[in-house]
């Protein structure tokens, strides 16, 4: 991460009077949204700033936690005198990082079993990630169908509809492969487990891994000749 994605300013805008906070890695972004902080996207800039409709005593407890939780995590936070805080947040890891292990342990499998496991953890068809999912879209739908607005309601249809039909094909595609996956029993061809023991003709005294050198990548073609005039 470079150097810059570690610094924050989360201040009140002089103009608009808003609470903004600038810069960050996606990291940040996250602890700003789970703090309460809106995303704001345009082409040329992004920022996150506090919901509308707060009074300024809510305002400063929301961005004071900010500052807390940013820090919590090893970012340097540039903010106002009535930001500032020497407390920390405990973190714990975040409900999206620990489905995101999984990627990790889908790139270290060795055999078609062990990607089986991965993804049953994906389709199980109880309490896997793909049916939670599917829970949180239902109750999506039924909170935005017990509000006022009618555009709450046509969101709901695309909740229940598309989205819940999306998700649905991908859950039975992948509970698919998942049980191919698990009858193949086969290696895979390009990785495999480190056996943890070093021959005895090994030449590197002081290595534990006896895995290969990784395969250099290949180098850039040359660009092709400038053509003459």
């Amino acid at each position: 991460m470079a150097l810059s994605d570690r610094h924050i300013e989360l201040r009140r805008d002089p103009d608009s009077g808003e609470v903004l906070a600038h810069g960050g890695a996606p990291e940040a972004h996250s602890v700003l949204q789970r703090t309460g902080f809106v995303h704001v996207l345009r082409r040329h800039e992004q920022y996150h700033r506090l919901p509308t409709g707060l009074d300024q005593a809510a305002e400063e407890t929301l961005a004071t936690a900010a500052v807390s939780a940013l820090r919590s995590v090893g970012y340097w936070v540039a903010c106002d005198a009535k930001f500032d805080t020497d407390q920390r947040t405990s973190h714990y890891l975040p409900l999206g990082a620990q489905v995101a292990a999984l990627a990790d342990q889908l790139r270290r499998a060795s055999t078609t079993q062990d990607a089986a496991a991965v993804l049953t953890e994906l389709t199980a068809s109880h309490d896997g990630v793909l049916a939670g999912l599917a829970q949180v879209l239902a109750s999506v739908d039924e909170f935005l169908e017990t509000l006022d607005q009618d555009s709450d309601r046509q969101t709901a249809a695309t909740v229940r509809g598309p989205s819940g039909h999306h998700l649905a094909v991908i859950a039975a595609q992948l509970h698919q492969l998942r049980n191919e996956l698990t009858d193949r029993h086969e290696d895979h061809p390009a990785r495999h487990p480190c056996p943890g023991e070093v021959a005895d003709h090994e030449r590197e005294a002081s290595v534990h891994c006896p895995c290969p050198v990784p395969a250099l990548p290949p180098r850039p073609a040359a660009p092709p000749p400038a053509r003459r005039r």
